[in-house]
């Protein structure tokens, strides 16, 4: 098993960046595919990105592609979200969450996630 807790939320202006962090305890972390995901109020939580158990490949949904960018240092059992260029509908809570398997964007295939961040973005 593997326990997860988010950082790094907060308020940020439009055009800014930051940083999100995930922390993971338990001693397979490795063996996980992480995940991003927010949630709005009112909304659906939605994907917003997934990296392989090694970090060597990434997937980002359309809505943060190209200002977004996920990595993780396995050491230090941590996965990173950047996040450049934001704008008011980034306003979210984040969560990571971790599968056994990898190539989802669901989040039900994600068996293992955080409390969450909330990041809110002023225009």
């Amino acid at each position: 098993q593997v326990q997860l807790v988010e950082s790094g939320g907060g308020l940020v202006q439009a055009g800014g960046s930051r940083r999100l962090s995930c922390a993971a305890s338990g001693r397979t972390f490795s063996s996980y595919c992480m995940g991003w995901f927010r949630q709005a109020p009112g909304k659906e939580r939605e994907f917003v990105g997934r990296i392989t158990w090694s970090g060597s490949s990434t997937v980002y949904a359309d809505s943060v592609k190209g200002r977004f960018t996920i990595s993780r240092d396995n050491a230090k059992m941590t996965v990173y979200l950047q996040m450049n260029s934001l704008i008011p509908v980034d306003t979210a809570v984040y969560y990571c969450a971790a599968s056994i398997s990898c190539g989802y964007s669901s989040p039900r295939y994600y068996g293992y996630w955080g409390q969450g961040t909330q990041v809110t973005v002023s225009s």
